[in-house]
């Protein structure tokens, strides 16, 4: 837990009068009958003094770790050496501590106190304008106030309160305040994090039927309960403050409640069916689905340079050796990275950078382009319309050719990494991530196990759920979850200059 500042020590007394603190606001104002000074509202302890239940589950979030993350310390060290990069990383990684002058590149962060480390609850709750859409371009009010979802204030002894739109998960506009910072375009120009701009190239950033930022990653409560201690408070629908994604902290376990909330994310943002098609080993190929159903975005978004997203494939047959795969695709051992597998059919899902002479990088402030194959988001609800199959997207193994035998048994699983092994150990070895107090480099390399994206899927004749024809020859696939893989589908695209997948045919 971030420690307490003094301020917010010397305030705990009168904080603990229990009036609520007015995150939770109007569309007017309510004035406090007193207030803490700004100091020590700088502090998320201070918050957690009224709204307990809130600060609990950010200080279990990547918001409150983003500081403290050994990769982004790591790459934010080599950055200012090879390329002075200011506050470009460290502006939203720790914004107050940006904001009040504490720091000006983030490499006197271990000096810095917790409470200006992260992305606190003052910075969110103090934005009242978003004066671009990349690069955090929010603007902080300067007036006392705290803004956040709530249509009736509630007067307290903290601070005053009002409603903001930007703090109303139910309002598009909401998006902009979280996108501000989720889409990163470095000094070359490129597009290194699209998330917000993925977002409002889908159906979910439309009007009436879309579905915002905060209303995938703030979970609503199911029943109304106070937004803070205190007598008088009105119950509400809270929402939570854990921020899931795909990112946990390396350095310590995770709560359950945030590994189980990651986990919920990655098992339900895409359905697939896994498919055979042919009659015999002269004309049998292996067909795999996905569709980004419910991401809101592309998948994996954010820092997907970074990411590593892959499929493992395996198909087996009676003979010549029963229970050992005849043809498999993905499998990668034990620690190391899927970057250096020998596959030409490796479905590896990421964004590849390249600097300004066209050589492959891992640094993204080396970065001139961008070469993409995630998956994209959802366009349209409407099935009439074509545009509803474009995040239907089909690979086949082999790319070329067909199988050496006809498959009794094909097995299929998602996996993702967070941080690709390949990224961390360049860190490594340029000596910006070095053992520390906090943590042994061996022990964080060995917490970056792979993610289960979703339930593995078995095909077999039995438990194939849909046939049909393609392209003469019958093809029979099973589905964990109902995707029809007879509808339109796009070809999966493969990478072409990083990656094993470059030297494929």
């Amino acid at each position: 837990m971030p420690q307490s500042s003094p301020g917010a020590i010397l305030n705990r007394s009168f904080l603990a009068l229990g009036l609520a603190l007015a995150c939770n606001s109007g569309d007017g104002q309510a004035p406090p009958s007193m207030a803490v000074n700004r100091d020590a509202l700088l502090d998320p302890a201070t918050c957690g003094q009224c709204h307990r239940k809130q600060y609990e589950e950010w200080s279990t979030s990547m918001h409150a770790y983003a500081a403290d993350d050994p990769i982004f310390l790591a790459m934010n060290q080599r950055g200012q050496r090879e390329a002075g990069l200011g506050d470009f990383c460290v502006k939203c990684h720790a914004p107050m501590a940006v904001r009040t002058g504490a720091t000006s590149d983030g490499l006197n962060l271990a000096s810095l106190p917790q409470s200006l480390k992260g992305v606190t609850c003052y910075f969110c709750h103090s934005v009242d304008a978003v004066e671009g859409t990349h690069d955090n371009p929010l603007r902080l009010a300067t007036d006392g106030v705290l803004r956040g979802p709530f249509a009736d204030p509630v007067s307290n002894p903290a601070h005053s309160s009002s409603y903001s739109m930007l703090h109303d998960r139910d309002r598009l506009e909401s998006a902009r305040l979280c996108g501000a910072c989720h889409d990163i375009v470095n000094g070359h120009g490129t597009q290194l994090e699209r998330t917000f701009a993925e977002w409002q190239e889908s159906v979910f950033a439309q009007p009436l039927i879309g579905t915002t930022c905060g209303q995938c990653h703030m979970d609503q409560s199911l029943e109304l309960q106070p937004a803070a201690s205190g007598a008088n408070v009105p119950p509400r629908r809270l929402h939570s403050h854990r921020f899931p994604g795909v990112d946990l902290p390396l350095d310590r376990d995770p709560d359950a409640a945030t590994r189980a909330a990651v986990q919920s994310f990655l098992d339900t943002s895409l359905q697939s069916s896994l498919c055979v098609r042919g009659t015999a080993a002269s004309d049998a190929q292996i067909q795999l689905v996905l569709d980004n159903v419910a991401a809101g975005h592309h998948w994996p978004s954010g820092a997907a340079q970074d990411r590593r997203a892959w499929v493992e494939l395996a198909a087996f047959a009676a003979t010549p050796t029963p229970g050992v795969p005849f043809y498999q695709s993905g499998a990668v051992p034990a620690g190391s990275s899927v970057t250096t597998l020998a596959d030409p059919d490796l479905w590896l899902i990421r964004d590849c950078l390249f600097d300004a002479e066209g050589r492959e990088t891992h640094m993204f402030w080396q970065a001139s382009e961008v070469e993409t194959n995630l998956l994209p988001g959802q366009l349209t609800f409407d099935a009439s319309d074509p545009r509803y199959y474009q995040s239907h997207v089909v690979q086949s193994y082999p790319r070329a050719g067909q199988l050496a035998a006809f498959p009794e048994r094909v097995t299929a699983r998602l996996w993702l990494q967070p941080i690709g092994l390949d990224v961390f150990d360049e860190l490594v070895a340029s000596g910006d991530l070095v053992d520390t107090e906090r943590y042994k480099v061996s022990e964080l390399r060995e917490r970056l196990q792979p993610l289960a994206v979703g339930a593995a899927i078995e095909w077999s004749p039995a438990a194939a759920n849909e046939r049909f024809l393609d392209r003469g020859l019958p093809i029979s696939c099973a589905s964990t979850t109902n995707l029809s893989a007879s509808a339109d589908k796009v070809p999966a695209v493969n990478h072409t200059r990083c990656g094993p997948a470059a030297s494929a045919p």
